[in-house]
C-alpha cells in the first residue's frame, strides 16, 4: 500500500513558514506536513493583486493533486488576497484574520507593526484594528525578509536595517511581526525596541486553527512523512532553513508549474 501523503500544507513564498512548521512539530506531535516554498517565482509581495490570485490558485490546485485538504498560508502578502479567491475544495486559513482577532483581545495601548510593502500598503491590518478601536503604527520592513531568506540573521547590514526600521516605534507597547521571516531574528529586534515591548508572532494563532481542524490519519494507516517542495533552488533553501530556523531538511522536491 503506498504511503499516504500529508493532508496539511504550509504555503509561503520562502522559508518564513518554517516557523509555523516548528510550532507544529513541537505542539502537535507527529502530524505530517507538506511545506511548499514558491521562490521560483516573483516574490509574492511584488506581484500585482491579480498576479498573486492567479499564482495562489495554481499552488492550491497543485496541492490538491498531492492529496492536501487543509492549507495554512504563512505569507502575509498572500493572505491579503485570500478574500478575493474562490476556493472550493480546500480549507484555507491565512495569517491575518486570526492575528487581528487575537491582538484585539489584548487591547494594546500602543500597537506597532512591521511587515512587507504589500502587507502594509494593503491597509488590511490598519482597517481590521480600526474596526476594533485600536490605533496602529506601521513600518515597512521589506529588506529584512530578503536578508533572512538568504540565511542572514545577525549581520551588520541586518542590524542597521533593524535600527532604521524600528527607531520610530521603539517605545511601542506591542510589536506585531507581520511577516513569518521575522521571528527568526527576534533577538536582534529586541536590541532596537523598549525592554517592555511585547513581540507578537501570529503563527501561534494558526496553530490554534490547525488544532480546531482535528486532522487525523485514518485508523490503521501508515504515518505519512513530511514533504518539502519548492519551485526555486532547493540547495539554497536547505542552507537558509537551517541558518534562520534551525530546521535541517534532508530532501526537497522540485516542482515547476
Amino acid at each position: 500500500m503506498p504511503e499516504p501523503g500529508p493532508k496539511l500544507a504550509i504555503v509561503d513564498w520562502g522559508i518564513g513558514g518554517l516557523g509555523i512548521y516548528r510550532l507544529i512539530r513541537s505542539q502537535l506531535g507527529d502530524m505530517p506536513v507538506l511545506y511548499f516554498s514558491d521562490t521560483g517565482v516573483t516574490p509574492y509581495g511584488r506581484m500585482s493583486r491579480e498576479q498573486l490570485v492567479d499564482r495562489l490558485s495554481k499552488v492550491f490546485s497543485f496541492l490538491e493533486q498531492q492529496g492536501v485538504s487543509h492549507v495554512v498560508v504563512g505569507c502575509n502578502a498572500a493572505s491579503t488576497v485570500l478574500p478575493l479567491m474562490k476556493i472550493d475544495k480546500l480549507r484555507v486559513a491565512g495569517v491575518i484574520e486570526g492575528a487581528i482577532a487575537m491582538i484585539a483581545k489584548l487591547s494594546p495601548p500602543k500597537l506597532a507593526l512591521i511587515g512587507g510593502r504589500r502587507t502594509v500598503l494593503s491597509g488590511v491590518y490598519r482597517r481590521g484594528f480600526a474596526e476594533r478601536g485600536i490605533n496602529l503604527t506601521q513600518r515597512i520592513a521589506q529588506p529584512l525578509s530578503a536578508l533572512i531568506e538568504a540565511g542572514d540573521t545577525s549581520s551588520p547590514e541586518l542590524r542597521e536595517e533593524c535600527r532604521k526600521i524600528l527607531g520610530p516605534i521603539r517605545d511601542s507597547s506591542h510589536l506585531l511581526l507581520a511577516c513569518t521571516h521575522y521571528p527568526a531574528i527576534t533577538s536582534v529586534i529586541r536590541d532596537y525596541v523598549s525592554r517592555s515591548t511585547v513581540m507578537i508572532d501570529p503563527a501561534n494563532e494558526l496553530i490554534r486553527t490547525i488544532r480546531r481542524w482535528r486532522l487525523k490519519q485514518p485508523t490503521g494507516a501508515q504515518l505519512a512523512s513530511d514533504r518539502f517542495i519548492t519551485s526555486g533552488n532547493s540547495a539554497k533553501m536547505k542552507v537558509a532553513a537551517f541558518n534562520a530556523f534551525g530546521v535541517k531538511i534532508r530532501e526537497i522536491e522540485r516542482a515547476v508549474f
